[in-house]
Parts: structure tokens; C-alpha cells; sequence
């Protein structure tokens, strides 16, 4: 199948739900997908979290799932070097992550060779595209605390360090100009509505209360999917396929109203689903109490008249008491307001708090965003979709794209670096209430021209400067208590010279990408319509672990 012009002009994209560690099975259906839809490559994979990039077993032990559930995949042999990935990749983090290894990458970094991990909160370009990603799931309890978490971690951080904070989201909400793509491995607060919610709750009937309580979805991707309105939205953590368009100028749909907002009520389980998430629900919020009829109410209102009411009792007499009327009160009274202004500072009540005026920037003027979840990598599901990005400026970019910098998020990282300084591993530290809007734009403004003094275009590019650092897995059993073998940069280099001699590298699982491939071609499912939407059974001991719907 020939490429059309604009296909050639166009940013060619695959877009992956969660990864759950299966990569030989992704890029193996990447490459069919590619295949059948004719492209010559994929200029970027992007995976919606849940990316398990775990090295070794030390790395297992922070990744949030009970024990029975955990297994190495397939991310270590890229990591090493025994395999390399195909085509570029760029993941956001979810709520099932090596999240030691992620939170050495806070700010984004390669992961292994050809792989790059978003960061806590990130904007990056790839030839024309401006894609900005945020890690993480919602959980208000945790929004506003720092990053508190540190080594070694227990069972609290564990699960409390991929929950979205504020000090990154308020980062995000600073961009003031456009971008193309946002990523988030939760959904956005409300896009369930933006689509066909009928047959999405005919699907995940579980979701449906939780829609309509308000619980679904994360608070904080909706405010930097409403504030940068790019034109698409991908996310993944649902496990299921789901389109939406979001008008950011329409009015409310009726749909909506049925909505409420109480970010303290607790989601419903789905009581088919092993919860892999097992957070400890540290809700600060306070119930309210029933109304208790037996109650006294100690703020009932006085009786008009000023009488005094006595109930009628045995033995009770009237008694009558002359009242002389009150002396006249020598010198001017003060009215009531005179009276307040004459209280001490303390006692003065508070004035209520405006809220800012927020404008919308000019320099974002796209109003509608194209949503799309997908599943997780298993066979007969809809975790895959390639799609075409129209852009008329590809032909002033070399392919392949690069992976380079975008100047606005790095005088927004220098600004906050400077003015608010990011604390990591300190539970009583505190975060600074957020600056007026105008104080940020006066301090981004400054970091812009400092760069644009210190650092050229060319300069631009981010450095492919990744280095194997920790242990590699041997292929051993990692269950073993005593599992502490570090490997040597020689052993590694002799894991990548013996990468396809299946007498020294006895993985079950090399080979399973070309063996995906050709299942794939000999199998019935089809890649649908131009979409080029992958849904192939993939093969692999690590996919057969998650067969059974545990992830």
C-alpha cells in the first residue's frame, strides 16, 4: 500500500492504554498494525501508563500490587540492552509503576534506550507536535501534600507516591500557548459525559455510580485539559476503549446536571475486579453526623415577645413582680455599624476571599479536544490505535523526529525551581500557596529571556545520554529472599553480543515479538479500518500471567 501525501506530511502516532510490562506483545503489534496500514514507521509510541519499567527485583518490591501478581515482563532486557525498543517511545507514569526508578526521573528522563519517561508533569515536542504529559491518579486527600515520599519506602508510600500533586499540576496550568497532545493515565473528571455513556456503562457498569456521584476521573486533568485545550487527549487506567469530544465554548450538556460533587465520598468497588490499587484510604475529610431527635438544640432562637415560657407543673404558683421601667441611658447611643468599627482588629470579621480573575490565553485558541482511552494489552481487547497527526510544518523537520525541549516549559521549570523551590522526602514540609497569576507570568518571563540569551535552538534537543546504573535481572529467581546479584558492565555487554543465541539466553520470553508477528498474520482478528486499531492475541509468558483479567 503506498503513503499518501499527506500521511507523508502528517506525524504518524501509535497510541497504546496501559503496559503492564508487556512490551514484546506492544511493539510487536505495532509493527502489524504498521504493516497493514501501509506507513513506512511509527514516528512515536505513547503509552498511557501502568508502564512497569521494572529493572531487577529491588525495583519489584516498589511496585503497588499484592506480591502474588508481581513478575519481572518484559521491560529489563530493553533496560539492559538485550533488546532495543523499535520505534520512540514515551510513557506517562500510572498507579502500577517501579516507582523508585520513575521518581529518579522527576522531571522526565530515558528509561532505557529509545524510551522516555514523561516525569511527574512535562512538556516536550517532537518535530511540530507540543505534547505535554502528567503521571499519576487522582486522590484528593493527597493533592495538596508534598512529595513526601522517600527510601525506603513503606506501605503507605508505596501507594501514596503516584498520587497527582498540586505543585506539578500547578505548573502545567502555566502554559500559555498551544499544545497539540496532553497525555494522563486517569481520565479527566467529566469526560465520561463528552461521549456515548450509555454503552460505556452497558461496558464497565461498575463506573456508572461513580459517574454520577462525581468520583470518576481526575480533578486535576481536567483543569489542564480545560486550561490548554489541545486537540487531543489520550489516556488509559479504565481498561477499556472510549472516544469523546470535548467543546470548551459550549454551554454544560443536560447530562452533567446529574452529576454531583462530593470529592469526600468513596468510590464503589467493582466486586468482580482484583483491586490492585489497595490504597489506604487516608480521607481527611469529616463525615457529617445524623440528625439526632433525642438531641438537645443548644441554638434555638429566642421568643419574639422576650417572655419567659414555663411549662406547667404541680406545685407552681404564679408569681408577680412589679418592673420599673429602665433609667434613660445618659450621652448618644452608637449604631450598629459604629459599634463593629469600634471593636478591636481581631474581632472584626473577615472580609470573604475574591477569587482571581483568570483570562484564558490568547496564545491557546484550539476549542475542541478529540479524547480517546484504549485498554491494556491483551489479546481480543482495543489497546491499540495508530493514528495520523495533519501538520503542515514536517517538512521543515527531519525524520526521523528528535525528542527535544520546549523553551515555554523550561523558563516555567526555572521560574518555579527559583521562586518555589521542590522539597522531596519531608512529610512536614509545606507548600506555597500559589502566586496571583500575573506574578508567574512576571517570573516566567524573566526565565524566557534568560534562556533565550544562554540557550540556542540547536541546543534544544534532549541528549540521548542514557547509562544502565542499577543491577540487571539474570533470569534467576527473583522470589528468592537472598536475590542480590549485580552484574558488571561486561556481563552486560555480553547479554547484548548473546541477545540472539537462544543457548545462552534462556528467557522464555525472547523471541516472542517475531513470534507475535507471525501469529499475528496467520490469525483471524483484523486491524480496523483506518484507525489501524491492533487487536491481535499476543503470546508470551508474561501475557499468559494477565490473561485472567488480575491486572
Amino acid at each position: 500500500m503506498e503513503v499518501s501525501l499527506s500521511e507523508q506530511d502528517g506525524i504518524r502516532l501509535a497510541i497504546e492504554g496501559c503496559g503492564h510490562g508487556t512490551l514484546h506483545a506492544i511493539y510487536a503489534s505495532v509493527e502489524e498494525a504498521r504493516r497493514r496500514k501501509g506507513w513506512p514507521d511509527v514516528d512515536l509510541l505513547i503509552i498511557g501508563g501502568d508502564f512497569q519499567s521494572v529493572r531487577n527485583a529491588y525495583d519489584l518490591n516498589c511496585v503497588s500490587m499484592p506480591a502474588k501478581y508481581r513478575s519481572m515482563c518484559d521491560f529489563h532486557e530493553y533496560y539492559s540492552g538485550q533488546r532495543t525498543a523499535p520505534c520512540l517511545t514515551v510513557f506517562v507514569g500510572g498507579n502500577h509503576e517501579a516507582s523508585n526508578y520513575l521518581f529518579e526521573l522527576y522531571y522526565g528522563g530515558w528509561v532505557a534506550p529509545n524510551i522516555y519517561y514523561v516525569g511527574a508533569a512535562n512538556v516536550l515536542r517532537l518535530g511540530p507536535l507540543r505534547i505535554a504529559g502528567m503521571s499519576g491518579i487522582w486522590k484528593g486527600y493527597n493533592y495538596r501534600k508534598p512529595h513526601h515520599e522517600r527510601l525506603p519506602y513503606n506501605e503507605s508510600d508505596i501507594r501514596s507516591i503516584y498520587h497527582t500533586r498540586e505543585v506539578d499540576v500547578r505548573k502545567l496550568l502555566q502554559i500559555r500557548t498551544q499544545i497539540d497532545i496532553g497525555i494522563s493515565h486517569d481520565w479527566p473528571k467529566g469526560i465520561e459525559w463528552k461521549g456515548d455513556w450509555k454503552r460505556l456503562f452497558r461496558h464497565k457498569g461498575h463506573l456508572e455510580e461513580d459517574a454520577r456521584e462525581g468520583q470518576l476521573g481526575s480533578v486535576a486533568a481536567q483543569y489542564v485539559m480545560d486550561r490548554l485545550r489541545p486537540r487531543y487527549w489520550f489516556s488509559a487506567h479504565l481498561h477499556c476503549k472510549y472516544a469523546a469530544v470535548v467543546d470548551h465554548v459550549a454551554t454544560p450538556e443536560a447530562t452533567e446536571k446529574l452529576v454531583t460533587t462530593n470529592g469526600n465520598l468513596a468510590a464503589k468497588k467493582n466486586d468482580e475486579e482484583i483491586d490492585l490499587d489497595e490504597d489506604l484510604e487516608e480521607d481527611s475529610s469529616v463525615a457529617l453526623a445524623a440528625a439526632n431527635a433525642d438531641e438537645i438544640d443548644l441554638e434555638l432562637e429566642d421568643d419574639t415577645d422576650g417572655a419567659a415560657i414555663v411549662a406547667p407543673g404541680q406545685g407552681l404558683v404564679d408569681v408577680q413582680v412589679p418592673v420599673e421601667p429602665d433609667a434613660p441611658i445618659a450621652g448618644p447611643t452608637l449604631s450598629e455599624e459604629e459599634a463593629r468599627a469600634a471593636l478591636p482588629e481581631a474581632f472584626r470579621p473577615r472580609p470573604p476571599p475574591t477569587k482571581e480573575l483568570i483570562e484564558h490565553p490568547p496564545g491557546i485558541s484550539n476549542t475542541t479536544t478529540h479524547f480517546l482511552a484504549l485498554d491494556k494489552c491483551l489479546p481480543n481487547k482495543d489497546f491499540l490505535q495508530l493514528t495520523l497527526i495533519p501538520s503542515s510544518d514536517t517538512r521543515t523537520h527531519e525524520r526521523p523526529f528528535k525528542l527535544t525541549y520546549d523553551r515555554e516549559w523550561l523558563a516555567i521549570t526555572r521560574a518555579f525551581a527559583l521562586s518555589e523551590p521542590a522539597v522531596f522526602g519531608d512529610p512536614d514540609a509545606t507548600i506555597p500557596r500559589p502566586k496571583p497569576q500575573a506574578a508567574y507570568s512576571g517570573l516566567i518571563d524573566q526565565q524566557t529571556q534568560w534562556l533565550d540569551e544562554h540557550l540556542a535552538d540547536q541546543d534544544m534537543a534532549v541528549p540521548d545520554g542514557f547509562e544502565v546504573i542499577a543491577p540487571v535481572y539474570d533470569n534467576g529467581n527473583w522470589n528468592l529472599p537472598q536475590y542480590s546479584r549485580t552484574r558488571d558492565r561486561r556481563w552486560i555487554q555480553r547479554q547484548k553480543d548473546s541477545a540472539l543465541d537462544p543457548a545462552v539466553v534462556v528467557d522464555s520470553d525472547v523471541g516472542v515479538a517475531e513470534e507475535a508477528t507471525e501469529d499475528a498474520e496467520e490469525g483471524e482478528d483484523e486491524v480496523v479500518d483506518v484507525a489501524g486499531e491492533a487487536k491481535k492475541a499476543q503470546s508470551g509468558s508474561c501475557m499468559d500471567r494477565r490473561r485472567d483479567g488480575r491486572f
